[in-house]
C-alpha cells in the first residue's frame, strides 16, 4: 500500500477535454482548473497543443496529445508525423490509440512495429507514451497479448480506454494490465471514471495515473471526506 495526500491523489489526474467541440474558452478553462488544483497533465486533443502549452506556462502541468484519436486508424506513418508535431507544438505527454484492426487480426508484428516507432519518437526526448488499449473492444487474451508488445517495447504506461467507445475502465481490466505487464510499464485508468470511489478503487488496483474530466468535484469530494474524517492521507 501506498500513502496519498490529496495533493498526491491530484498528481494523478489527467484533467480532460478531447471533445470535437471544445472551445478556446473550454481550453483556458480545463488549463485554469488544472493550475488550481495542480492536477498531472492535460488530456488534449493534438491541435490544442500549442494553446495549452501556451495556457500552461511555468508550471508543472504537462500537456498531454491523443494521437488517432479516438479509433487508431490511421497508418503508422500518420501517427509518427503527429506525434512529432504535437511534441513540437509544446506537447510533453503522448496518449495514442492502437490499431485495433490489427489486433484484431492478430498481426502482432504491426501492433509491435507501430507501438515501437511512436515509443522511439517519444523516448528521444524525454516525453512519457502512454498505448490506449480500447479494452472494451478486445477480448482478454488481446488484452494479455498487447501487455505483452508492451513489456518487449517499455512505454510509459498501457491505457485502459478511450473513453469514447463502448464502455471505460473497470477494476478488473486494470488488475489485469498491472498482472500483466513489466513493473517498468505503468498503468492509466481512463473512461467513466467520474466518482471518488472510481478514482480511488482504480488507484487501489494498481492505476498510476487517472484520466478523467470530473477530476474537480472528485478532488472536492475527497477534500470534504478527508477533513470529515480528520485525516491528511490515505492509504492505497
Amino acid at each position: 500500500m501506498k500513502r496519498y495526500t490529496l495533493d498526491d491523489l491530484a498528481r494523478l489526474v489527467d484533467h480532460t477535454n478531447l471533445h470535437a467541440d471544445a472551445t478556446r474558452a473550454d481550453m483556458e478553462r480545463l488549463c485554469g482548473e488544472a493550475r488550481r488544483y495542480h492536477f498531472r497533465m492535460v488530456a488534449i486533443n493534438s491541435v490544442q497543443s500549442r494553446l495549452c502549452a501556451e495556457l500552461l506556462a511555468g508550471t508543472d502541468v504537462h500537456v498531454g496529445a491523443a494521437i488517432g484519436f479516438p479509433l487508431g486508424q490511421t497508418s503508422i506513418a500518420v501517427k509518427v508525423f503527429e506525434t512529432r508535431d504535437a511534441i513540437a507544438n509544446g506537447a510533453n505527454e503522448i496518449d495514442y490509440v492502437v490499431n485495433l484492426t490489427e489486433v484484431k487480426a492478430g498481426n502482432w508484428d504491426y501492433v509491435r512495429d507501430e507501438m515501437s516507432q511512436i515509443v522511439a519518437v517519444c523516448r528521444e526526448v524525454g516525453v512519457p507514451s502512454k498505448v490506449i488499449f480500447e479494452n472494451c473492444l478486445l477480448t482478454r487474451d488481446e488484452k494479455i497479448a498487447l501487455c505483452e508488445v508492451a513489456n518487449e517495447v517499455l512505454p510509459t504506461f498501457v491505457k485502459t480506454s478511450t473513453g469514447f467507445s463502448t464502455g471505460g475502465a473497470t477494476v478488473e481490466d486494470v488488475r489485469l494490465m498491472r498482472e500483466h505487464v513489466d513493473a517498468r510499464v505503468k498503468v492509466k485508468a481512463a473512461g467513466g471514471i467520474r466518482t471518488a470511489d472510481d478514482f480511488l478503487a482504480m488507484v487501489a488496483a494498481g492505476a498510476e495515473r487517472i484520466g478523467c474530466s470530473a477530476g474537480v468535484p472528485i478532488m472536492e469530494e475527497l477534500r470534504s471526506r478527508m477533513e470529515a474524517a480528520g485525516i491528511d492521507h490515505y492509504e492505497l
